[in-house]
């Protein structure tokens, strides 16, 4: 049964397409009758909640996307023609939003609100694979100058509070705002690898770059690309353009996890479907308690007193 009315459709990406769209759609979904029938609404409480809930989605798409654009405006004047030190201050922003969520997550963890490892899991490998971008921008010198390193540390630790802040209100708007900046992100490395892509095939690829990418174990690779069947990307490095080629696919598909979160409960670790059949088949599965937003858990947690007692 469908838990909501409007379904976010932030990002519309292909694998073939060359540039991420940020798209603002909402398209009502249609819920079962008594009957198993498809209604629009039925009630006008429930037209009035929808209408509600749509006002709310697109204000908080307008605030995301105006913060979003004032941050790149402000790079754009400091990094206009220092690509590496703009990559390692995207990338040193860039993996924050990961450690808020864990952080709010733990948080219900701990007072047994919501407990959903995928998302753990999942938010933890893009964490590792923002961090692995991060060490690679360091090793082509984006971090050489003080005045970079401090700017980049300080929005982080701003950024920080505010996305716990923002998650523990509305995990709907945080990660579309996460998504706006990993769709900056993308954009970014398009550009700069259509610019600089003959010079960049030219230079050797940074160790810690080929390490990663070409490791024996990729399983946090694999995690954070919900949208695809592990090991179905192996990434070649055989250049400095092959690695900023991966790390633009990699934005694409942090865009799409972002796209999925949206969805209250939708995010799925891609290691989990075959452990799930399992577990089907034994008939040995926990229920969930669920809750989205720091509000929503509490009210929860008092109107089920006997699920917190189980």
């Amino acid at each position: 049964m469908c838990r909501k009315l409007f379904r976010v459709q932030a990002t519309i990406l292909q694998e073939d397409e060359e540039k991420v769209v940020v798209e603002e759609s909402f398209q009502p979904k249609t819920i079962p009758d008594d009957d198993g029938k498809g209604i629009h609404g039925g009630s006008s409480e429930s037209l009035s909640s929808s209408g509600l809930e749509r006002w709310v989605i697109k204000l908080e798409q307008s605030i995301n996307i105006l913060l979003t654009d004032s941050v790149i405006k402000i790079l754009d004047i400091l990094y206009h023609d220092r690509d590496y030190a703009r990559f390692f201050v995207l990338e040193t922003i860039a993996r924050v939003p990961y450690f808020a969520f864990i952080s709010v997550l733990h948080l219900y963890e701990s007072f047994g609100w919501w407990r959903r490892a995928d998302y753990l899991k999942v938010h933890f490998a893009e964490s590792w694979n923002e961090m692995h971008h991060l060490l690679i921008m360091e090793e082509l010198g984006g971090n050489a100058w003080w005045f970079d390193r401090f700017l980049a540390q300080h929005i982080a630790v701003f950024y920080y509070f505010m996305t716990v802040f923002m998650y523990a209100l509305s995990p709907r708007m945080a990660y579309h705002f996460s998504e706006c900046v990993e769709n900056h992100a993308y954009e970014t490395y398009d550009k700069f690898i259509k610019i600089q892509g003959d010079e960049l095939k030219k230079m050797p690829a940074p160790e810690v770059a080929v390490k990663y990418y070409t490791g024996d174990d990729l399983y946090l690779f694999d995690e954070f690309q919900t949208a695809r069947v592990p090991n179905s990307r192996r990434p070649k490095i055989e250049n400095l353009y092959d690695v900023f080629m991966n790390i633009r696919d990699d934005e694409a598909e942090h865009c799409k996890t972002m796209k999925a979160c949206q969805t209250h409960g939708n995010l799925r670790s891609p290691h989990s479907y075959q452990k799930d059949t399992l577990e089907d088949e034994s008939g040995c599965i926990l229920p969930q308690t669920d809750c989205e937003g720091i509000v929503d858990c509490v009210k929860k947690s008092f109107a089920s007193p006997e699920a917190s007692n189980k």
